[in-house]
């Protein structure tokens, strides 16, 4: 994605479930598990390199000693920042009772960090502040074990104003109004609540204390907890829970906006925001993982026993398609190949736009992300190829020259590695002109693969979002090798409204499909369609959240998708550069076609999975008519 955006997160959750004993025994370390996390968040640390943070409970610790540890880390590289922080703990105790090193019993109680319930996090911050305070997993302590709470998550919710609202009337005093805060304390209130009421049952039956906080371990409604607290969840989560005593939950939001991927066996139950992650830490085949299904939660209980049960009823089902396009690594058996198919499905379109001539044209991809879809988008041009070579060829004849054959077999897409990302470069230098001209130097480009004012140069990229990196880095990075005409590919559609649900897009602004249309509706004198809409907002956003619905849709109906993306072409072709510029996106419907089980598309298409995403768009097109720049959630 040229247009780099940020979104929330990555989650890793293991339970070990045997005694640390036996995997001294069978793995030749005590340290298993803790490997085993650290391979899981390195190979998702795509999902977040803004923070890190781990959390470790042991079972079945005697009073006094600790069975919570937790590190956070903001640090540049933080996921090696933690792990080395937790691992020179053991190189002293290495050093000084080699001993000790492997002795289960003696690190359950003397060092962090050897328990059998992981909870690892990645980072993405949506907005905000950067600091350690918005790194999970956090934690709700309390005296009593069963009431502890360690929560990290991958999600946003669209509603936290009326949510705050909600603990403030249940007598809690939030200390700061978050989404993860509101989270974190809404499950701790019906844990609370949980406890207190088995507490007084049993202690009415006659149980002392010690017996009461046993059963209370072993009986604990996780369901009925998590049914409570999420009941007025407005977004897109997967939330993963531990509770002091060994318990563990991760629920997923009803449409399934984001994502959660199991396995279990008689060693282990893991739990990652991505399916080939699992498969590469324990060795595993596709089939061998499960997706944890929209509106349940997989239950781990202390006792070993896993579980998948319904929490909220599943709405429509609305699966993130940023996920398949470019959030989620590529090596995903089912992602890799629907990338393919979006870089195919684009054929079409890209052959109309260089006029079907492959003698002259160059193809390419911008930036790395986007090689899957490349090579999707060079598969269908080969098809395209071998169906005319079919004809050409049975228009030879009955007898037709070798050669005349092998010139049609000869014919070729013409492939090139064009663009080669340099090192990051950084500059001190404020003025725009300086610094524009140093971001127009982030790429390397292969001199001599494109022929001079001849070639058509075509670079897929995976979706254009803002268009910044476009007009002032790629395209007049592409016009140095004087091509005929560049065309940029997109193998997303035109992003025209804010997400609400992780991803970092909250604002009209900042999406040149937006502008292309506002541009358009001025141009031919339709500003009144502005001016409707902002009323409509108005009016929406009175409305209870629920009654919304998306009112600025008007400001793209107007237009069909190839006027906007023409005027996209015009408004980021910048004015130094001579060469045309056609800038092709994606269907609505071939998305759908290559993505057939991911179908998540309101950043897309407007329709939101949930309520909120109705009053955040309504609020953000108000925000971008006043000239507010802030997010509208």
């Amino acid at each position: 994605m040229s247009d780099p955006i940020k979104h929330e997160c990555g989650i890793a959750l293991l339970r070990l479930k045997k005694p640390l004993q036996y995997y001294v025994d069978k793995y030749g370390t005590a340290f298993y598990g803790l490997n085993k996390l650290h391979l899981l968040m390195e190979k998702q640390h795509n999902r977040g390199q803004d923070g890190a943070g781990v959390a470790n409970i042991k079972l079945d610790m005697q009073p006094g000693d600790r069975y919570i540890s937790r590190y956070r880390s903001i640090d540049s590289k933080p996921i090696q920042d933690i792990f080395d922080r937790i691992n020179d703990r053991f190189k002293g105790i290495a050093e000084d009772h080699p001993e000790k090193i492997n002795d289960v019993d003696y690190l359950k109680k003397n060092a962090g960090f050897t328990g059998e319930l992981f909870l690892g996090h990645l980072r993405y911050g949506t907005f905000g502040r950067n600091s350690i305070e918005s790194c999970h997993p956090f934690l709700r302590q309390n005296n009593w074990i069963t009431r502890n709470l360690v929560v990290a998550g991958n999600f946003n919710l669209t509603n936290v104003d009326e949510l705050f609202d909600v603990l403030l009337n249940i007598g809690q005093h939030p200390k700061e109004k978050s989404d993860t805060v509101t989270v974190l304390e809404k499950i701790g209130h019906f844990l609370d609540v949980e406890n207190e009421e088995m507490y007084d049952e049993m202690k009415a039956k006659g149980y002392d204390n010690p017996a009461i906080y046993k059963r209370i371990g072993e009986t604990l409604n996780i369901e009925r907890i998590l049914k409570h607290a999420s009941a007025d969840w407005d977004g897109g989560y997967a939330m993963a829970g531990l509770f002091g005593h060994g318990d563990a939950f991760v629920l997923r939001d009803p449409a399934g906006v984001r994502p959660a991927f199991w396995y279990e066996d008689d060693e282990v139950c893991v739990v990652t925001s991505e399916r080939p992650v699992i498969q590469t830490a324990f060795n595993l085949k596709y089939e061998q993982i499960q997706e944890l299904k929209p509106g349940h939660a997989l239950i781990i209980r202390k006792n070993g026993s896993v579980k998948e049960t319904l929490i909220n009823e599943p709405s429509a089902v609305a699966k993130c398609s940023f996920e398949r396009i470019y959030f989620s690594r590529g090596n995903d058996a089912g992602i890799y190949k629907e990338r393919k198919q979006l870089g195919k499905n684009i054929v079409p379109q890209i052959l109309e736009s260089i006029d079907y001539d492959f003698d002259n044209s160059v193809f390419s991809f911008i930036p790395n992300t986007a090689e899957v879809s490349f090579y999707g988008m060079m598969k269908g041009l080969e098809d395209y190829l071998n169906e005319v070579k079919i004809k050409n060829i049975i228009e030879l004849g009955a007898n037709p020259r070798p050669e005349a054959i092998r010139e049609i077999l000869l014919q070729r897409a013409r492939l090139e590695k064009i663009a080669i990302k340099d090192a990051k470069l950084r500059t001190f230098i404020t003025q725009d002109d300086s610094r524009d001209d140093l971001v127009a130097h982030v790429y390397d480009i292969t001199y001599g693969s494109v022929k001079r004012n001849t070639d058509n140069l075509v670079v897929i990229d995976d979706s254009i979002v803002r268009g910044t990196t476009l007009k002032q880095s790629i395209l007049r990075i592409l016009d140095r090798l004087d091509p005929k005409k560049i065309v940029v590919v997109s193998s997303a559609p035109q992003i025209r409204y804010p997400d609400c649900y992780g991803i970092d897009m909250a604002k009209m602004g900042d999406f040149i499909a937006f502008e292309a249309a506002i541009a358009l509706l001025k141009e031919r004198g339709m500003e009144n369609v502005i001016e409707e809409v902002y009323q409509d907002c108005l009016e929406q956003i009175a409305l209870p959240r629920v009654q919304q619905k998306n009112a600025v849709r008007k400001i793209y109906s107007p237009f069909s998708a190839d006027e906007i993306s023409a005027k996209i072409s015009e408004m980021l072709t910048p004015a130094t550069i001579s060469t045309e510029v056609e800038i092709i996106y994606q269907t609505i419907e071939n998305l759908h076609a290559a993505c057939p089980n991911n179908t998540g598309d309101w950043y897309f298409t407007g329709n939101y999975p949930t309520p909120g995403g109705n009053k955040v768009v309504n609020k953000a097109f108000i925000n971008w008519k006043e000239g507010k720049n802030e997010r509208a959630y």
